[in-house]
């Protein structure tokens, strides 16, 4: 049944793509023709655009490698005039990380009809005077094909996380993820290692970008065209070149040990990394509390992790 539906999704997404592609000359067109309000300065200034590179490599049991092109966007939550859905509110990643100034959030936008997003990042800064300071950001991880979402706070600075998520077929959920960040100014750098008990920091990924000039732009759907089509090109593609190379296959651990996530966040609470996150009884996040909360955050006070259940057929 899965392997089904994920064949009748890749050609309902490849269709539906398709058929979105083949509007957007006439909507470039009828775009730099038509008669619109101009956009604030500041409306304008709220989006950053950035491109590069991202590098990754698997050191054992086999050395495997690549790197591909990405373009990111990067939002200003507070004054951005229309931000991806699906992701959190300024308000929310404000009271998460108990900061109080600026929040930016780093994603790959949707592109004709489809969204691909392994990782996103939110900024979080602390206002000191006229003054803003990175404080926290906090990492949006989804992987593929289940689309299950792990968020997490990290100090931007380095800091080291057990691994919450089964991202992929091919690592099991042992070991740490070590996370770094800089603030995104005219380059961006996101750095993650794993950190495993037995195969040691074998698995290392780099985002490196660089600030695209806005004059240059000039629509931001040409800009993005398919970008989230070849991110997901790129992870089926070297998964089957790493099956090629007959590294063990994983089931995903909801059927060999669904005690995972409490696992994951005892492992995580003694390494003390990041501040509770939770879902409320109206499906909103929040710090703390004594809300209602889902079944998976029902046992304790704080949890450092907050996932979001894959949808059917996955689930």
């Amino acid at each position: 049944m899965e392997v089904f539906y994920l064949l009748c999704s890749i050609l309902s997404t490849f269709f539906t793509s398709l058929a979105l592609s083949l509007f957007l000359p006439f909507r470039f067109y009828f775009t730099r023709h038509r008669p619109h309000p101009p956009l604030s300065t500041t409306q304008v200034e709220a989006v950053s655009l950035y491109e590069g590179t991202v590098w990754h490599e698997r050191r054992r049991p086999i050395r495997h490698s690549f790197r591909y092109s990405v373009r990111y966007a990067l939002f200003d939550l507070d004054h951005a005039p229309n931000t991806p859905p699906d992701h959190l509110s300024v308000e929310e990643a404000r009271r998460f990380t108990k900061t109080d100034g600026p929040v930016f959030l780093l994603t790959i936008p949707p592109s004709v009809g489809y969204e691909q997003n392994p990782l996103s990042i939110y900024y979080c800064y602390d206002l000191e005077g006229n003054a803003k300071l990175l404080k926290k950001c906090i990492a949006e991880v989804t992987n593929t094909p289940w689309g299950e979402r792990v968020l997490f706070v990290f100090d931007p600075d380095s800091d080291l996380v057990a691994k919450p998520l089964h991202v992929s077929p091919f690592m099991d959920m042992l070991g740490n993820w070590s996370l770094r960040a800089n603030a995104p100014d005219q380059n961006l750098l996101v750095t993650i290692s794993v950190q495993h008990p037995e195969l040691g920091d074998y698995f290392f990924a780099t985002l490196k970008a660089k600030r695209v000039s806005q004059e240059s732009v000039h629509d931001h759907a040409l800009f993005f065209w398919l970008m989230p089509h070849k991110v997901a090109l790129w992870i089926y593609w070297h998964a089957l070149k790493l099956w090629w190379k007959n590294v063990s296959f994983i089931q995903h651990p909801r059927y060999t040990k669904p005690s995972y996530r409490e696992e994951a966040s005892n492992r995580n609470r003694k390494l003390l990394c990041c501040p509770g996150l939770r879902w409320n009884k109206d499906k909103h996040m929040q710090v703390g509390g004594s809300d209602s909360v889902t079944e998976v955050e029902t046992d304790h006070e704080e949890r450092c992790f907050v996932w979001r259940d894959a949808k059917w057929p996955w689930s």
